[in-house]
């Protein structure tokens, strides 16, 4: 594709004519990584309160994804619980988007290369949290919006035994489509360093290949995350750019990016605008991944609003609206930098300015039409 416009941060909210794709903040970095060995955790309220507020010329967050666990929302909520989450949600003008699937070991599921027992556990977290996705539909707050996956496998559990272990992956995924199906949802697998066997674009490609339910599974790609796939971090046979790359080389940058998003675009469902400095970052239990960076961070590697066109336009450079919302992940941000009035003011005008470039307009009486 060609390469996309280039980004104007200061003149990309006023009069904006896009009203699509919706923006939303994730609530996830209020808990992971928080805990035991590292920071408190912040409470949903507070969560929903701080981007809620945030305002850029009269323009404000859309709505929330949301991580179905503890002590955000359990998950195995009750309709009680979930009836008062949709009015937590209908209180501050938001609505909820995709939710996050509580799949790994430590919060109640199993690896998706393990026993059978572990399989079963991971598969039963994937069908509660579309049990619950599908209420949140029907309780008339989540217009849109997938359910996110991973493998819940280290990198070096799945090393042992690349083949075996890529096949039982995609074993494990295609019947949690089948699942998904049940419910009328769809499935995301965010691809980060940290997860075997989606640890590398390329394995990524193949595992989406290997199930081959495009119709149910796709990517959730992450702006931070496949940053670093191109220096492949954890799989440098992968790798697009040299550990020791200049940042400074644009056409260089350019080749590498347009080769991973070309190859994953076409199975892109779900998009997490951020920002990432080359490094990774990892806190409380949470392995180390991509780091998530502020917006306007001096050091971040990407041009937020360039990049996200390589994913949001196909080949010929037209707008897919595929994703109908974007979603801002500051995973593993200091408390201090969330409690920040300014942080989230940021954040919207970065997304502001990536919806004004790369995305549509649609007329109010065909927004209630639309679901997905």
């Amino acid at each position: 594709m060609d390469s996309p416009r280039e980004p104007n941060m200061s003149d990309t909210t006023s009069n904006l004519p896009n009203n699509f794709p919706k923006l939303h903040n994730a609530t996830w970095p209020g808990v992971v990584g928080k805990g035991a060995g590292s920071e408190p955790a912040i409470d949903l309220d507070t969560m929903l309160d701080l981007p809620a507020g945030a305002e850029v010329d009269g323009v404000r967050f859309d709505g929330f994804d949301l991580f179905l666990f503890e002590p955000h929302l359990s998950i195995d909520a009750n309709d009680g619980e979930l009836k008062r989450l949709a009015d937590k949600a209908r209180a501050r003008n938001l609505v909820i988007g995709s939710v996050v699937a509580p799949v790994w070991p430590p919060t109640g599921g199993g690896s998706a290369i393990g026993s059978p027992e572990e399989r079963k556990r991971y598969l039963t977290q994937v069908e509660k949290a579309c049990r619950i996705a599908l209420r949140l539909r029907e309780l008339g707050v989540r217009p849109y919006g997938v359910v996110r996956i991973d493998s819940a496998c280290s990198v070096e559990a799945w090393g042992d035994d690349p083949k075996t272990n890529q096949k039982r992956i995609a074993d494990t995924h295609r019947e949690a489509c089948k699942i998904a199906e049940e419910y009328g949802e769809r499935l995301a697998a965010e691809g980060e360093i940290c997860w075997g066997g989606m640890h590398s674009w390329r394995r990524m490609l193949e595992l989406l290949e290997m199930v081959d339910r495009p119709q149910t599974l796709g990517f959730q790609a992450d702006m931070a995350h496949t940053l670093l796939y191109l220096l492949g971090y954890n799989a440098p046979e992968d790798a697009l750019l040299p550990e020791d790359f200049d940042w400074d080389d644009r056409e260089r940058f350019d080749q590498a990016y347009s080769i991973l998003a070309t190859a994953l675009r076409p199975w892109t469902i779900d998009f997490h605008v951020a920002q990432n400095d080359a490094t990774v970052h990892g806190a409380g239990s949470h392995d180390k991944t991509g780091r998530h960076c502020l917006a306007n961070d001096p050091n971040g590697k990407l041009d937020i609003v360039r990049c996200a066109g390589y994913w949001l336009r196909d080949a010929n450079g037209e707008v897919t609206k595929k994703v109908r919302h974007l979603c801002w992940d500051g995973c593993m941000f200091p408390n201090a930098v969330m409690m920040q009035r300014e942080t989230w003011n940021n954040i919207l005008r970065a997304m502001l300015a990536v919806r004004e470039a790369h995305g549509w307009r649609e007329e109010a009486e065909a927004l209630m039409t639309k679901s997905k």
